[in-house]
């Protein structure tokens, strides 16, 4: 009997719900190389596990190393994309974000288990486009975070790398500034202030940073025991 395998060609072609999935398997805990490369396939190829088993190892051992090589690529940001036929955008204008997209985005996107949540808050559905501008729904707390689930991993992974360059550059920029400007003015409780939201934000990059620092080393764990 013939197995017909769907290999993802790009890395949109996994979900983010694909790679939570995947995220949850304990690399580094698990020796067993074959079973790991078993999961990965029937996770990505959407093969039933016990089917994995009529595939010849050499093939195996191919689509895995495929696969890793798209979790390997770093993506640059889209701004759209369609879920079902319905077109989600990339909030237009950040510099019109509101307190509480920033508030939730904040919270969300240090997290990989609220990364839906997060996508939810960067990308909602298209109300009005023409050529490349268009309009998004207003934001109405994690409405979308289901939906968001079946979002291309490299829309997420762009996403993530988008806002961790951007919150890098703006925290050095921002404090930079803020001391060039204020210099020997600055009282202790100011110094204070500047020293505690400069950790804050710090932190904030330092979780999002784990998160696409782990999908690294979770392919690279995997693919060193094939």
């Amino acid at each position: 009997m013939k197995l017909k395998i769907n290999i993802p060609d790009t890395l949109n072609d996994i979900t983010l719900a694909q790679y939570a999935e995947f995220d949850k398997i304990n690399v580094e805990g698990n020796q067993d190389t074959v079973f790991l490369m078993q999961k990965t396939v029937e996770i990505f190829c959407r093969v039933n596990l016990d089917l994995t088993l009529q595939i010849k190892y050499k093939d195996l051992v191919d689509i895995t190393q495929h696969i890793y090589s798209l979790l390997d690529s770093s993506p640059e940001l889209t701004t759209l994309f369609k879920i079902d036929d319905i077109e989600y955008g990339f909030i237009p204008k950040l510099d019109d974000i509101t307190l509480g997209e920033y508030i939730d985005l904040d919270n969300y996107l240090g997290r990989w288990e609220d990364m839906d949540k997060a996508m939810s808050v960067l990308f909602r559905p298209v109300t009005y486009r023409k050529g490349e501008r268009y309009l998004i729904e207003d934001y109405d707390g994690s409405k979308y975070a289901g939906v968001m689930q079946y979002a291309p991993l490299g829309v997420v992974i762009g996403a993530m790398l988008f806002f961790w360059n951007l919150k890098n550059e703006l925290l050095d920029h921002s404090l930079s500034f803020l001391k060039k400007e204020m210099g020997e003015n600055l009282t202790t409780e100011q110094l204070k202030t500047l020293e505690v939201d400069g950790v804050g934000i710090s932190q904030s990059l330092h979780s999002l940073q784990e998160i696409l620092k782990d999908l690294k080393i979770s392919q690279n764990s995997m693919q060193s025991n094939v």
